[in-house]
């Protein structure tokens, strides 16, 4: 069974972050999302926790990673992408 994570942008910009086998993760400032307990010993992302512009807030089922803080609750799962603006297709003209 993998283990989820929550992170969190902790910086004031938008975030690419690289996770294994070639995914890759959006996040917006203050926006917070799931990857696998696997992803945190991926180097590209392990650069942005130790960074401080990435903080672990949790796994799934309750427990806590030790280099990370305590989850907090009520959180979203937003991932820097909007829902409602942008650019909209329209049929043919």
């Amino acid at each position: 069974m993998l283990l989820e994570v929550e992170i969190k942008n902790t910086s004031k910009r938008p975030l690419k972050v690289s996770l294994p086998g070639g995914k890759t993760l959006f996040l917006g400032p203050n926006a917070s999302g799931n990857v696998s307990a696997k992803a945190l010993e991926h180097p590209p992302l392990v650069k942005l926790i130790e960074a401080g512009e990435i903080e672990v807030l949790g796994k799934e089922g309750g427990q806590t990673p030790s280099s990370g803080g305590q989850s907090k609750g009520g959180g979203s799962n937003q991932t820097g992408h909007g829902g409602g603006g942008g650019m909209r297709r329209s049929g043919d003209r």
